[in-house]
């Protein structure tokens, strides 16, 4: 869906005057942000630190912790916005002229060009003070930069993933020139824009408690600097518990980026995909939620995460007039999480992971399973449960578990052992492998259709059409769908977007139960997946002389062989594209993500260092104090 990038005279690459002019754009916003830098390091400017100090004293953070959060909130939301807005004008309108062409995309770069902002922010701010030692200024597990040039993890972290997901740019035009547009959320790079994006509110997390562990100086009367009194109360105040709920949120969002093709209705993969994403997604992040933040969180995640995508949603549906999508609720994940924690099983963090996906696997399932056939357009029949459950339970374990080890790790709390901790993450991606490996296994039916097809009265302009399509042989009535899809119609009533669940009539038979549009810019297919058989026939396909595609249009009477689905979906894929290279070149996205991974994984350590020296030190301090005082009774 995220189809960038279009030259003048083919499916793929962008054309070279919009490259050169974003080249230039991100070329002169690096050299502002690394002059800013310059000038603050240098002490040649005030006001950075001026605004910095102000959002610590608000949020009760550093101020290197503080600035940077108020500057990620505002835009992983612009970035949100600018996703679902891509998404929606992809699906509703077709490809752009380039990416300078789609309004959407200069909200997904101000995202995440201020995501990289932000980290790069939390870098620079803290500064070496007289009086202190070196590194003191950046937490308690700074990384050496320079000489003078102490970095807190965390922000390392943000900045790594704003700029992973800023990499997927260049390299999704390399990538369309090579093998053409493949035009949905799932393309290597694609994932690699949106996974940055999605993954760096675990780096947000990171800076907050890397932050929460840092010692607090205050400024004395003389100008020196020395520890201040804070209380423990101070620290948990209200601020700060609404602004980690919030990030709870921002994290069921995040990690939920992966479904939004579900969200629209417009999947291209097969079906079991959407329990396994949902349930798995949804157990790591309120796992995460409820045993970082407390009682209560996961249910306060859900709802915030809900109202945010609603409000998205009706932005990209009502003003910017684009196809409308729903959003997983996880409410009955969130509820399971919430019980699980009243019992003593919270004590014990993996096996509270480790039962939580379990459950979320399997009651999970049927609980999220009604909220998605009351509001998604295709729902979970009942003929792929066993499998669907096959998927998601491993998956949702497995990111429970993984959710549990973050959450320790983050609250500084002692961790297994290295090979245990290195097993749970190896059999993480093992497990997501094997999951993925089985959901994009699929055949082309040996299917044929042959439509009636009759006039109806046009709608705003659309040519529309019903259609009784009969098919050779029977298709169960608990397939995944056997539908009718119409898209990428342009600005209509009808969003551009149309689907329609088609009515069986008969052992073979099918109709149409609301008009459908042909003609424009449509593309129009009948889809059929049942269990591992995935294809469609196209009902009518515009002539598109930028891939050199001629018009198709279904006529009555005339049987029609059903199709592999991705290239009547994905029509701007180069056939001629060597299967090795785009072997390899999904190799290196995937080396990339895994670079990523564990880039967060050793993030999560040293934090988890630095929390426990803050929690050995209030423990010997008041030992300290005690000893002195019997000493000073003895004496």
């Amino acid at each position: 869906m995220h189809g960038l990038y279009l030259a003048a005279d083919e499916g793929g690459g962008a054309a070279l005057d919009q490259v050169a002019i974003m080249s230039a754009i991100a070329g002169v916003v690096s050299l502002g942000l690394g002059l800013i830098a310059y000038l603050h390091r240098t002490r040649r400017i005030t006001w950075l630190q001026t605004f910095a100090d102000a959002a610590g004293r608000l949020f009760k953070r550093p101020a290197w912790v503080a600035l940077p959060m108020l500057l990620f909130t505002t835009t992983i939301l612009t970035a949100m916005l600018g996703f679902i807005w891509d998404v929606s004008l992809h699906i509703g309108r077709g490809r752009d002229e380039g990416p300078l062409a789609n309004p959407a995309h200069y909200f997904i770069l101000f995202g995440l060009f201020f995501l990289f902002i932000g980290g790069v922010l939390a870098m620079i701010l803290p500064r070496e003070e007289a009086g202190t030692a070196p590194g003191s200024q950046s937490g308690r597990i700074p990384v050496k930069i320079t000489r003078t040039w102490y970095a807190p993890t965390g922000g390392i972290l943000i900045a790594a993933a704003g700029l992973y997901a800023l990499i997927g740019f260049p390299l999704d035009d390399v990538w369309h020139r090579i093998f053409g547009q493949d035009v949905t959320l799932w393309g290597p790079t694609h994932l690699m824009l949106i996974g940055g994006a999605g993954l760096s509110l675990l780096a947000i997390i990171l800076l907050d408690w890397e932050g929460s562990a840092a010692p607090r100086l205050k400024r004395t009367e003389d100008g020196n600097l020395e520890p201040e009194d804070e209380s423990l109360a101070g620290r948990r105040s209200a601020m700060v518990w609404f602004g980690r709920a919030m990030t709870a949120a921002g994290l069921v969002i995040g990690v939920s980026v992966y479904q939004v093709e579900f969200d629209f209705g417009v999947q291209q993969f097969r079906a079991v995909f959407h329990p396994m994403l949902m349930l798995a997604a949804g157990t790591f992040a309120l796992v995460v939620a409820r045993l970082l933040v407390g009682r209560g969180t996961a249910l306060f995640a859900v709802a915030a995460a809900a109202i945010i995508r609603e409000i998205i949603a009706w932005l990209v549906w009502g003003p910017l007039e684009a196809p409308h999508s729903v959003f997983p609720l996880y409410l009955g994940i969130a509820i399971i999480v919430e019980v699980l924690g009243l019992t003593p099983l919270a004590r014990h963090r993996l096996w509270f992971g480790t039962v939580a996906g379990l459950l979320a696997g399997t009651v999970g399932f049927f609980a999220e399973r009604l909220w998605v056939n009351a509001v998604f357009p295709i729902g979970w029949h009942s003929g792929f449960t066993t499998e669907a459950l096959l998927m998601s339970v491993p998956a949702a374990i497995a990111a429970g578990l993984v959710g549990a080890l973050f959450a320790v790790a983050v609250r500084g709390e002692p961790l297994p052992r290295p090979a245990i901790r290195r097993s749970i993450m190896v059999g993480f991606v093992i497990v997501a492998g094997l999951v993925t490996a089985n959901g994009l296994s699929y055949h082309t039916p040996d299917l044929t259709a042959t439509m009636q097809i009759a006039p109806a009265p046009d709608d705003d302009g659309n040519t529309m059409r019903t259609a009784t399509i009969t098919l050779n042989r029977e298709i169960p009535d608990d397939a995944e769908w056997v539908q009718l899809m119409a898209w990428q119609g342009g600005k209509s009533d009808l969003d551009g977007l149309h689907i329609d669940e088609l009515r069986k009539t008969g052992p073979t038979t099918y109709e149409t139960t609301k008009p459908f549009p042909v003609g424009g810019s449509w593309k129009t297919l009948i889809r059929v997946q049942n269990g591992k058989e995935m294809g469609a026939v196209p009902l009518y396909l515009p002539a598109d002389e930028g891939i050199g595609a001629a018009e198709v249009r279904a006529e009555s009477d005339q049987p029609y062989g059903f199709q592999q689905e991705l290239k009547i979906l994905q029509r701007e894929r180069k056939d001629d594209s060597p299967a090795l290279a785009f072997g390899l070149a999904s190799l290196v996205v995937l080396a990339c993500t895994l670079a990523f991974i564990w880039l967060l994984s050793w993030g999560a350590v040293r934090v988890n260092r630095a929390l426990r020296e803050q929690a050995a030190e209030a423990v010997a301090v008041p030992h300290a104090d005690a000893t002195a005082s019997a000493s000073a009774r003895r004496g």
